[in-house]
């Protein structure tokens, strides 16, 4: 009996150890493609900071076009700006982040880009949310925090630990994107006074003919109906001349 009980043994045994070891490789396959960060300078209050990002391919059909960035609290898009990255992937800046892409990188390679942080926050860590987007359209979203990731079994955002701030070491001035541009001086706006006193050019000609008594208008008729009197006088004067002879 002995005989045949102990090989029945070992083989169930031998099946299920590799049962387990296949879920074990089939649960961490999905997790082990993300996105990472570091810098050598990860301590709070950071001037110049370099901060290099690695996004892993977990794609072997599809090359990776772009990563979509969100902005932990603390740092704004005017205080990055890019580093290097891909052959002809260019950054730009969006409202809460930004975004490097460009032509696909080789299916099944890594996209690697850095950027420089003008200042990092007083903070003990720092969450860069990111979508990765692929040839084919596919879009990885490395966007869940530690907290709410089950425990570490999610899509989990990239994080750079921070130490603590450097003695002394203070929060910079805002950079010149973030300060507010001078108002441009607006064109003064006559007062209700102003107004009345200055009247436009027309009322301005019209009240200064009136400054005289009378218009110019009215003197022409003036002078016209002298002359005509004057005229009718010297008519009369010789017509009755003329009659007496």
């Amino acid at each position: 009996m002995s005989r045949i009980t102990l090989p029945r043994t070992a083989r169930r045994l031998t099946v299920a150890a590799a049962a387990a070891a296949t879920a074990v490789l089939l649960t961490a396959a999905p997790a082990a493609a993300h996105v990472e960060v570091e810098s050598d300078k990860a301590q709070a209050l950071a001037v110049n900071a370099e901060l290099t990002f690695v996004a892993e391919s977990e794609s072997a059909t599809a090359g990776i076009t772009e990563l979509r960035v969100v902005l932990p609290e603390g740092v704004t898009p005017a205080d990055v700006t890019y580093g290097e990255g891909p052959k002809g992937w260019t950054f730009t800046a969006n409202d809460d982040g930004y975004t490097v892409k460009g032509p696909a990188v080789k299916v099944g390679e890594d996209a690697e880009y850095s950027v420089v942080v003008r200042q990092l926050p007083d903070a003990k860590e720092l969450a860069f949310k990111t979508l990765q987007t692929y040839s084919d359209g596919k879009i990885d979203r490395w966007i869940e925090l530690g907290e709410s990731s089950g425990g570490g079994h999610g899509n989990e955002a990239p994080v750079l630990e921070l130490k603590a701030a450097a003695p002394g070491a203070k929060p910079v001035s805002p950079s010149a994107a973030e300060s507010e541009s001078p108002a441009a001086s607006p064109t003064p706006t006559p007062t209700a006074e102003e107004t009345a006193v200055s009247p436009s050019p027309q009322a301005a000609d019209t009240e200064t003919d009136d400054s005289g008594g009378l218009s110019a208008g009215a003197w022409t008729g003036i002078v016209a109906a002298v002359l005509v009197a004057i005229a009718a006088v010297v008519f009369v004067v010789r017509r009755r001349g003329s009659a007496q002879q």
